[in-house]
């Protein structure tokens, strides 16, 4: 069975705050997200789940899926917040939504198989779509067994300012120890630094695998996610602005030694439009894409 993929869409947050998001950046009015739908097809995924907000299923439909529908099975559900355990209510003026883990949720009930999590709004590149494919493919039938692109540094910074990324570490056989989230993270003087809690100022080597929100899980991964996400609501459910995390969820599991998060390397490099001034960039980068044969000029 192939591996599908599930793609944080819309809703989940200020980063996706409707199609508006979806710009079109190629030189036909591709968006990012058509970028990584066409690098999963040809990676080997079967299906694509969008999750996105109710409100807009009408224009997403139209404007989106209906480019992919001709190409690969595509299914849609809904991340609402009142989308809760049983026994649990949306809190007064709770408005922000439940962040990206209780979006995964939302995808349970019709993923079966070892699937993907992406952003909609990251350019992954062709490689790192390989690399997850194929490491997905492998776990069909396995349980507690994850894994996670590892972006290597050097590879994700912007041109236009500075950017946070989880910085991960890993054992001897490279899994997964601690991802941890580092801010104004900067090339400086030729070097990738960032300053850490103590105000000092750290240099990180340009290969370091950094998190993009890339994810690799098998179906077993939901019902720990619904445990904890009970725990979550009881301990977090008085503020409003608190949000249940991918990271957060995996960093529970490799703690406890419930499972283990295998770290692909890619080639690949992420981009993506951090800032404003970042949108020409993007544009020429996969213009060099298309010139350079990696894509082709009209993807669907």
């Amino acid at each position: 069975m192939k591996p599908t993929l599930f793609v944080l869409a819309a809703g989940m947050g200020s980063r996706y705050g409707g199609l508006k998001q979806l710009d079109g950046l190629g030189p036909n009015g591709e968006t990012i997200m058509d970028y990584s739908i066409f690098d999963a097809i040809r990676g080997g995924f079967g299906k694509v789940v969008f999750v996105i907000r109710k409100d807009f299923e009408k224009d997403f439909r139209e404007k989106i899926i209906s480019k992919y529908e001709n190409h690969i099975p595509v299914e849609v559900v809904f991340q609402a917040l009142d989308s809760l355990p049983q026994g649990f209510e949306v809190p007064e003026g709770r408005v922000k939504p439940w962040g990206t883990n209780h979006a995964v949720l939302m995808g349970k009930d019709v993923i079966n198989e070892p699937f993907a999590v992406i952003n909609a709004d990251d350019f992954y590149g062709r490689d790192s779509f390989a690399v997850l494919g194929k490491q997905l493919t492998e776990m069909e039938g396995k349980k507690n067994d994850y894994c996670m692109v590892g972006y290597r540094v050097g590879n994700t910074l912007s041109e236009s300012g500075t950017v946070a990324r989880g910085v991960c570490e890993t054992d001897a056989n490279g899994y997964l120890t601690t991802v941890v989230e580092r801010t104004a993270i900067e090339r400086i003087d030729g070097k990738v630094s960032f300053t850490d809690e103590n105000g000092q100022l750290v240099t990180i080597a340009d290969n370091t695998p950094v998190s993009m929100n890339m994810w690799g899980f098998t179906p077993d991964y939901f019902q720990y996610s619904e445990d904890f996400f009970v725990d979550f609501l009881k301990e977090n459910m008085s503020n409003l602005k608190s949000e249940f995390f991918i990271p957060l969820m995996v960093n529970k599991l490799i703690v406890e030694g419930t499972a283990r998060v295998k770290v692909l390397d890619t080639t690949s490099k992420w981009f993506g439009v951090t800032y404003a001034e970042d949108r020409q960039g993007v544009v020429d980068k996969i213009q060099a894409l298309i010139d350079a044969g990696e894509y082709p000029a009209k993807l669907f």
